[in-house]
């Protein structure tokens, strides 16, 4: 089975491009997640008869979004966090605004797992919501994937909106302390390694220089001059299921690339 993981940054730009039928073509992903779709269904020209298709769009128009498509159909589809996790936050309404109104979260349970993707709130340059992530969001995904998690296993994906560790942007010296890269935002991840959750990608690859997102500014992809933020993590009870994990950094048409785990479990 086949998990991919993508930030298009625009679902109906990527498609404009001709980039996203094609990669679909190529890769034949078993469950596609993506992030950041800016827009509902049907309104992007997407021809998948393969695929069942469940959006969850933000309110504001061209904002955030994410989209699970998938070969099969899932037991249930749930969006957004579930009140709640939200409600033992003291933001509890920035957060229901967060994982709702800006369709940050699905869960889709199948037979054997569940799939969650996930686009994680940006601190912002100037760090004004990262009270929120490092005290609240982060804390109440965690916690909804435990929960998810004591029923079966969970695979959740997407962009969080953090660098783990140096090696995982190219320039960690300069960039510490800032949006992406702050001790609390770091912390978060953490947090759900401790918790058990397996970094596919590292059990594979180690070192620098492997990145899924890259500035439009100065050249920086060609360059590669980037960041890894888009994960695929999987409970401990996965962990030996896991064949491969790979980011491809030759996709283009976002800023980000997908990511990919493949995993020896039936894709149903």
């Amino acid at each position: 089975m086949k998990i991919y993981s993508w930030n298009v940054n625009g679902i109906r730009a990527v498609v404009r491009k001709n980039v996203f039928q094609p990669f679909i073509e190529q890769h034949q992903p078993d469950i596609l997640c993506l992030q950041e779709t800016k827009a509902e269904r049907g309104q992007a020209e997407i021809d998948l008869p393969d695929y069942r298709e469940y959006w969850n769009s933000a309110v504001k128009k061209g904002y955030s979004g994410t989209a699970i498509f998938s070969r099969h159909e899932p037991l249930d589809v749930v969006n957004g966090l579930p009140d709640s996790f939200a409600e033992r936050y003291t933001f509890a309404d920035e957060l229901k605004r967060d994982s709702s109104d800006e369709g940050r979260v699905i869960a889709a349970e199948f037979p054997d797992y569940y799939v969650v993707t996930v686009y994680t709130p940006n601190a912002k340059d100037d760090l004004s919501r990262l009270n929120l992530r490092y005290q609240h969001w982060d804390p109440a995904f965690l916690a909804y994937c435990q929960q998810l998690q004591q029923k079966k296993p969970v695979i959740f994906c997407g962009d969080l909106n953090v660098a783990h560790t140096e090696m995982d942007l190219a320039n960690p010296k300069p960039n510490r302390g800032k949006k992406g890269f702050t001790d609390e935002e770091r912390a978060g991840f953490q947090a759900m390694v401790d918790a058990g959750f397996v970094d596919t990608f590292r059990m594979f690859t180690q070192g620098n220089g492997h990145y899924s997102w890259w500035s439009h500014f100065a050249n920086a992809r060609a360059r590669n001059i980037g960041w890894r933020i888009d994960y695929v993590l999987v409970s401990a009870a996965l962990r030996s299921h896991v064949k491969a994990a790979a980011i491809h950094a030759d996709v283009m048409g976002s800023d980000h690339c997908p990511v990919s785990v493949t995993l020896d479990l039936p894709a149903r």
